[in-house]
């Protein structure tokens, strides 16, 4: 792959369009704009991160983890930048856009949680059950064999790009129009689910887009000369600038979800200090933590910054490092995989204390059921009302799912993919209401 073909600022849906009118703007910081003032976006802020939503103590819900992952992402990016610019100059002269590198991954960055649904992997894994266990099995037989694998694996990452390519009714035919590089750098996993995972490879790690979307993605990949794989499947290589939104991603969440769990009294000051001291990379952090810090949280604070700069320029060298094997489609591991010592190791312990003391606090697992529940319940009613709209009772449902996300298609795949473009893009306090209301637990409100 080559820079130059990589980055693109043709627009998804709008590509006759040419010229930038809008000389305050580059076409990146455009999409970064798009997004920021999308409903999608602005839904992320009821969406749990990992911990419930908050009451008193405010905890990072998608939203503002989005944003710190764009803003970690921009920087990860601009060091890229600053050092092609240093040693490799010719770079930048063949590939002029490699400028708008980091406006790129921000805006991308921003969208990488947009298709999650509530209660982010249980609700994933709600919507897939629904299918292969629940009442949703009984559609297989309407389906083709690569529909079915979208719907039995629901994946968050392909739903995203669904979302920013797909024209939802009344809602113009060019969906957000954003760029074919922004569009490409959210893809993860840059294959269809028919593929089938495949262990140890890393872009086939989970799909990218489902086969509603596989024409779009093909257009995109194409354009931009991405590597593809497999002429059997649909799956390329990943575009390289996936890596530092990945990166910014796990750097992020692995990082504040410590300062989170000691906001939660999870995690001592003493121990969230102990993982996160040896990103720290200074010889003056305890003189500072002892003098110039008398609140433990604000010397969490401290220690969050740290690790987080330390390690967003630790990753940005290793991606300018590894640009051969990058363009070549040939990394097979995260920037995060290939931390040098003594940073693996930390990396690694904090990884394992989130596993074992966070993600299974009780909290947590009792959102991930409660949320399993809701979004089981809901498809159990909203499916086969869509579906088949054949009584009292469905046509009143069917009354309930707005007018966007109704379709024209008749096929039950389409019709199917209505209802879950419905219930994905529910926050979790929506879909916690609605489940009571429909399910009669509780009566709605006149508001």
């Amino acid at each position: 792959m080559e820079w130059k073909y990589l980055l693109s600022n043709k627009r998804f849906g709008q590509e006759s369009w040419t010229g930038d009118s809008d000389k305050a703007r580059s076409d990146f910081q455009r999409d970064y704009d798009r997004l920021i003032f999308s409903s999608p976006f602005r839904r992320l802020q009821n969406k749990t991160q990992v911990f419930p939503l908050p009451g008193s103590v405010f905890v990072h819900n998608r939203l503002t983890h989005s944003l710190e992952v764009a803003s970690v992402a921009r920087s990860m990016a601009n060091i890229f930048l600053n050092t092609l610019e240093e040693k490799n100059p010719e770079v930048i002269v063949e590939a002029p856009l490699i400028k708008e590198v980091g406006n790129i991954v921000a805006a991308a960055a921003l969208a990488h949680d947009l298709g999650n649904p509530a209660f982010g992997h249980s609700g994933e894994a709600a919507i897939s059950r629904y299918f292969t266990d629940g009442d949703g099995k009984v559609y297989q037989q309407e389906m083709d064999k690569s529909q079915w694998h979208d719907l039995i694996n629901f994946e968050g990452n392909a739903n995203a790009i669904r979302i920013l390519t797909h024209p939802l009714k009344g809602k113009g035919n060019d969906a957000y129009a954003l760029t074919y590089s922004t569009l490409a750098s959210i893809a993860k996993y840059p294959c269809a689910s028919i593929a089938g995972h495949q262990k140890g490879v890393l872009h086939r790690k989970k799909y990218g887009f489902f086969q509603s979307e596989e024409k779009s993605f093909i257009k995109i990949a194409s354009e931009l000369k991405m590597e593809q794989e497999n002429a059997a499947y649909v799956i390329y290589k990943r575009h390289p600038l996936v890596y530092l939104v990945e990166a910014a991603d796990d750097i992020c969440y692995s990082i504040i979800d410590l300062e989170d769990a000691h906001r939660l009294k999870i995690l001592s000051y003493e121990e969230v200090k102990s993982y996160l001291i040896p990103f720290a990379n200074s010889k003056t952090i305890e003189e500072r933590l002892k003098n110039d810090y008398e609140d433990d949280d604000a010397k969490i604070g401290l220690l969050r910054a740290k690790a987080i700069n330390t390690l967003t320029n630790i990753c940005a060298g290793i991606f300018y490092r590894e640009q051969e094997s990058l363009l070549k489609g040939n990394l097979n591991n995260s920037l995060t995989d290939l931390l040098p010592e003594p940073y693996i190791s930390a990396w690694k312990a904090v990884e394992k204390v989130s596993v074992e003391r966070i993600y299974n606090f009780s909290s947590v697992i009792q959102k991930e059921v409660a949320g399993y529940k809701i979004m089981a319940g809901l498809l159990e009613e909203f499916v086969p009302a869509l579906i088949h709209n054949n009584t009292h009772y469905y046509k009143k449902l069917v009354k309930l799912i707005p007018k966007q996300y109704h379709t024209d298609l008749t096929d039950i795949y389409s019709r199917t993919q209505s209802v879950l473009d419905f219930v994905s893009g529910m926050t979790d306090l929506y879909a916690v209401d609605l489940y009571r209301n429909i399910k009669g637990i509780s009566f709605p409100s006149e508001t």
